[in-house]
């Protein structure tokens, strides 16, 4: 398809139950279950207690699940209580989590048998 879809969850919108949206996902309401999304953008008055997953996060309301996302931002609303998994992660000044971070293991293959392939971090310098 050639044009992108967008679901918005309004600020009086109260879920109870586990969403599934394959392209993007703003939530400005309240859902008791778990997130599955291409994409996700939390509004500071959201709360979600529930797992999320998606492609992309951006999140500025309250969370109380674990969260698994390849490119995550967390802004300095964002109030996060759970386990976070990423590939890419933005944190603004202000922002509370309690939980452990960890960089998702690339790719969903099993892991290689090296242990290189994934206990060091990635960085590049240019000269």
């Amino acid at each position: 398809m050639a044009s992108s879809s967008f679901s918005v969850l309004g600020s009086d919108i109260k879920i109870t139950g586990n969403i599934s949206a394959s392209e993007d996902l703003h939530v400005d309401g309240s859902i008791d279950g778990d997130i599955h999304c291409g994409s996700l953008v939390q509004g500071e008055s959201s709360v979600v207690n529930g797992a999320i997953e998606a492609d992309s996060a951006r999140l500025a309301g309250t969370v109380d699940g674990s969260i698994t996302a390849k490119t995550l931002v967390i802004l300095k609303t964002a109030r996060i209580t759970g386990d976070v998994h990423y590939d890419t992660l933005t944190i603004e000044q202000g922002a509370s989590v309690e939980g452990k971070f960890a960089q998702r293991a690339h790719g969903s293959a099993p892991a290689r048998s090296g242990a290189d392939a994934e206990s060091e971090p990635k960085l590049s310098l240019a000269t």
